[in-house]
């Protein structure tokens, strides 16, 4: 198979993202739910009938891991492409998904926890301020924001890799760490570079 062409360079910019799903180049797709993410779920407190949003979704798997044991999910993204893919992957649960543009959505509860795959990863630089400041707006004190962080400065992306003290700059004046974790079984993109990060909202 020959190498996937793109005209989009800018990840700020939907196009960029509606290419590589329909040319079906989605290196940071894990075409499962990881395992880490499934013990963090096992290990909530019941109920599990939690509100939960995913932001930059992606094909979300996720989502309906989570619907099935009874949370309450929105998962969004700015990309066409990509809502299309979420939603063939659904099926029956399609229209817990939503095209929206993370750093204006309003969404239809407060959510228990977001959850980060692969979403701050994929903004350049430019924007992590922007979503530190969107993730505090979104959350009540005590809820939380966890999952996987791809940690370590890369020359360019996405996956735009992050130095730790640069997120604890980020996060820490909304935030509390209360879990940070190893993680195994990451896709190539993301090797040894990911952890699992819980923070709750101060």
């Amino acid at each position: 198979m020959s190498d996937p062409t793109f005209t989009h360079r800018d990840p700020n910019s939907p196009g960029f993202w509606d290419e590589r799903f329909d040319q079906r180049f989605t290196p940071w797709d894990q075409a499962g739910v990881p395992e880490a993410f499934q013990s963090f779920v096992a290990a909530l407190p019941e109920p599990r009938a939690s509100e939960v949003l995913i932001p930059g979704c992606g094909s979300a798997y996720e989502a309906s891991f989570l619907a099935e044991r009874g949370c309450t999910v929105r998962a969004i993204d700015f990309s066409a492409s990509a809502v299309a893919a979420a939603r063939g992957q659904l099926g029956a649960r399609a229209d817990i998904v939503e095209q929206a543009d993370f750093f204006s959505y309003e969404p239809p509860f407060a959510p228990d926890w977001i959850y980060e795959r692969a979403f701050l990863c994929a903004l350049p630089k430019g924007r992590w301020a922007d979503y530190a400041g969107r993730m505090a707006a979104l959350l009540q004190p005590g809820a939380l924001l966890a999952g996987f962080f791809f940690i370590g400065a890369t020359p360019k992306g996405p996956p735009f890799g992050v130095e730790r003290d640069e997120l604890d700059a980020l996060l820490t004046p909304h935030f509390e760490l209360i879990d940070d974790r190893e993680v195994s079984g990451s896709l190539p993109v993301f090797a040894g570079r990911e952890r699992w990060l819980t923070w709750r909202r101060a």
